[in-house]
């Protein structure tokens, strides 16, 4: 019948089908175990990943990413990565050396069974946010079919997040700065049970920028570990490879043999230009290959934004991107994988993408700036022509840098060719942009900014480079340059004026006795006509000009002065005036002004006469006027500007002492000890504060009974107004002045006699009954009197004020 199944053609059930499941598992767990124990026999000639003793799983991702065919590094490093072997492997940039420890990794997770649970087993360490989250996406392709959990660990993320997730990884790819956050930081983050440390880019990880870093990383790993180092250019220190625990590390060098240290389809120029042309030489570069993509070097952040939103105003016609390490991590990515997506672009970064960074189809690689060293220029050249594509570099090298920096790159085996730079007009199209520089730092004050930061941080990088045999400061024309950049000078940096300095004293120590001792007599001469001229500057200042002899300084120094002058011009006499006046020398003033004949100012000038006596310390504190200006000043604003003395008090002796004086230490022991003494102080304080308590008192009780008197005079006052034969009569026994005076607590006082709402109010009005309206109330107060009786002692007396109450 149709719709039911055939004979034979039934389904088996889930279970019998895990069951085979996990056989099929153990069997190639079996014989992975077996294969990885000894050396993988027939590694030469192997060229595919499947030849491998590698799980079906990690086969599965390799394929669907399309890696099939191993590369030179891949094919000797990945036989020793799975047998266990710590390996230095060293290879040419864009050679696959992700994969070579990447799989590895893998591979030896599964082996070991390694669950969620485990915790921590693999840690892949980057020196770039970049790069890790290039091997981040490799691992996520290879290890797809696996149940790994695997974090990216960077800097710029939400640190709470991943403090959540962190101690659930088996696999973490990190830059050393956040996993060291992590490791002191993050409660249950364990990595006692790591079995495999990989470091890519190994020589720019251990160099001294993150040599703190990786020493406190290394000391909370275990010991007994796996350890792969990756790189271009390897390093080989002892002092490097003992502190990671590397044991009888594997040497993987595929290229070492090999004529060039770079790839065979890189072709490398290089150029030299002056300093101040290099912005004109790099724009008409851009001008004229609108159609490639290119990546383009410079030495700091500061520079690259500055030639990115100079290079934008002026619209070479290609989209231009720029990449540092300042940008925040969002910026950062959004860049990346923009300028990757792009087929014609040019990207200004710094050395922050020279490592391990894949862009697809990079066409040039522009070095405008001379690299640190011929690692670091190799490690630039590698984002073109990676694997078996073809690209081309150019590097710009100033005159003073040529001869150094190619002799390193030939003791590198970095072959290079030099190309003339073409000044004719004729043969190149050539548009100087100094003029549209000026330009825009003229009308953009945040781009003139950005142009003197730019300045001062190129200076700064060639001052602090290590090899002064390429690098110096001292042959870079500095004016130059900063026109170059459109600035209308160039800005003072202390640095360089101290590097001058240097070699100054450099050249003094080559010097004989004989030229020391003319070089002094000069200076003297020179010292002695400056202080003639600024002599003669005084007393031009003071008398007047011929008008023969007026020039044009002089008809400009006639022109009223602005604030500003006025104020560059003024010294500030009320901040630090009395330091100052310390700290300057008058005595060699009032020296080198006695052999200056100065007239004028003596003329009807009252000078005080300095008398020295002894004890005069008041003198010394309070020096005279050394200024004009403090001379014309008037008593009211020399005393402004004075300190505030001290207050003083002076004993019997007629000796001043201060207010608050500490006391001898000898004078405190003479007294007893210090318990005693606190003793006896608390004890004396007690009783002063006992004395003005018994007065507090008093005094409120005396005006509590002040206040009750005035109240029932009021009242009496008022009584007296009724008529006695109408109202309400209210009788009051006993002597009032005398039971209200003795009444220390009644209703409205608290126990210390003081009024308990405030003491201002000297009676609260009656309130009303609940059954009383208003006018009711207001008839009844109307009707009311007070008289005043003794109180009754007789039958008789008592008798007779009923009958007065009753009004019989």
């Amino acid at each position: 019948m149709p719709g039911m199944p055939k004979k034979g053609g039934r389904k088996p059930p889930a279970s019998a089908v895990r069951k085979d499941k996990r056989l099929s598992e153990k069997q190639e767990l079996e014989q992975l175990e077996q294969r990885c124990k000894h050396p993988i026999m027939g590694v030469d000639s192997m060229q595919q990943f499947d030849e491998l003793p590698i799980s079906q799983k990690t086969l599965s991702g390799l394929k669907r990413a399309n890696f099939i065919k191993m590369t030179d590094i891949q094919r000797k490093a990945l036989p020793l990565g799975l047998c266990g072997k710590d390996i230095l492997g060293a290879a040419k940039t864009g050679s696959g050396k992700t994969l070579a420890f990447l799989v590895p990794m893998v591979e030896m997770l599964y082996r070991q069974k390694w669950g969620p649970m485990d915790g921590l087993g693999a840690l892949v360490i980057s020196p770039t946010r970049e790069l890790a989250v290039q091997i981040f996406e490799v691992l996520r392709k290879v290890g797809r079919e696996h149940s790994f959990s695997a974090g990216l660990i960077i800097g710029g993320k939400d640190w709470k997040i991943e403090r959540e997730l962190i101690s659930k990884m088996n696999i973490l790819v990190c830059t050393p700065g956040r996993l060291l956050q992590h490791m002191d930081q993050s409660a249950g983050f364990d990595c006692d049970h790591l079995q495999l440390l990989v470091l890519d880019e190994a020589d720019r990880i251990l160099d001294m920028g993150f040599k703190k870093s990786v020493n406190a990383i290394v000391e909370n790993l275990p010991r007994q570990r796996q350890t792969m180092l990756f790189s271009a250019t390897q390093t080989k220190s002892v002092k490097d490879l003992a502190r990671l625990s590397l044991k009888d590390p594997e040497y993987v060098a595929v290229h070492e043999k090999a004529e060039h240290s770079t790839p065979k389809n890189l072709s490398q120029y290089y150029m030299v230009v002056p300093l101040q042309q290099k912005l004109d030489v790099m724009f008409n570069f851009i001008k004229t290959h609108l159609t490639a993509k290119g990546i383009v070097f410079l030495s700091s952040c500061k520079q690259v934004r500055f030639v990115f939103e100079t290079f934008c105003k002026l619209h070479p016609g290609v989209p231009l991107l720029h990449l540092h390490g300042k940008q925040k991590q969002q910026k950062r990515a959004e860049t990346y994988a923009k300028f990757a997506a792009q087929k014609a672009a040019y990207l200004f970064c710094t050395d922050i993408a020279a490592r391990g960074l894949d862009f697809a189809a990079v066409n040039w690689v522009i070095q405008l700036d001379c690299p640190e060293d011929p690692e670091t220029y190799i490690h630039r050249v590698g984002r073109t022509a990676r694997y078996e594509a073809s690209g081309q570099a150019m590097l710009m090298l100033c005159p003073s840098e040529e001869a150094g920096m190619i002799q390193g790159l030939e003791r590198a085996k970095v072959p290079i060719q030099e190309v003339k730079l073409k000044t004719d007009a004729k043969d190149v199209k050539k548009e100087p942009i100094q003029k549209q520089m000026q330009r825009l730092c003229f009308n953009d004050p945040e781009i003139k900014y950005l142009g003197q930061k730019a300045f001062i941080s190129y200076m700064r990088s060639v001052y602090l480079q290590k090899d002064k045999t390429i690098f110096d400061v001292n042959a870079l024309p500095a004016e130059e340059f900063a026109a170059s950049l459109g600035l209308p000078g160039a800005p003072k940096i202390k640095f360089v004026e101290k590097s001058k300095a240097k070699n100054a004293v450099r050249g003094n120590q080559k010097k004989t006795n004989d030229d020391e001792e003319s070089d002094q007599y000069m200076e003297e001469e020179e010292e002695k006509s400056k202080v003639k001229a600024l002599d003669a500057k005084k007393k031009s200042k003071k008398e007047p000009i011929p008008e023969e002899e007026e020039t044009a300084e002089t008809t400009i120094s006639k022109q009223p002065k602005s604030k500003i002058d006025k104020m560059f011009g003024r010294k500030n006499q009320s901040v630090l005036a009395e330091h100052y006046t310390r700290l300057v020398d008058h005595e060699s003033d009032a020296k080198g002004k006695s052999n200056v004949d100065d007239d004028d100012e003596d003329f009807l000038t009252i000078k005080r006469v300095d008398h020295d006596l002894a004890g005069d310390e008041a003198s010394e504190e309070a020096p005279l006027p050394t200024s004009k200006r403090q001379q014309n000043m008037s008593k009211v604003e020399r005393l402004k500007n004075q300190g505030k003395g001290n207050k003083l008090i002076f004993d019997e002796e007629g000796q001043a002492h201060e207010i608050y004086e500490l006391e001898d230490e000898a004078s405190f022991h003479a007294k007893g000890d210090a318990s005693s003494q606190q003793k006896e102080f608390l004890e004396k304080e007690r009783k002063v504060m006992d004395k003005a308590d018994t007065i507090d008192k008093s005094a409120a009780k005396e005006k509590l009974r002040e206040k009750k008197l005035r109240r029932k005079q009021r009242e009496r006052e008022e009584m007296m107004d009724y008529d006695s034969d109408e109202g309400e009569t209210i009788v009051t026994l006993g002597n009032p002045d005398v039971s209200d005076d003795d009444n220390d607590m009644d209703q409205g006082s608290d126990g210390n006699g003081h009024s308990s709402d405030g003491g201002e109010e000297e009676e609260t009005p009656k309130k009303r009954g609940w059954w009383q309206d208003k006018a009711d109330a207001e008839e009844a107060k109307k009707k009311r009197r007070v008289v005043e009786v003794d109180e009754p002692q007789t039958l008789a007396e008592q008798e007779a004020l009923a009958l007065k109450l009753l009004g019989m």
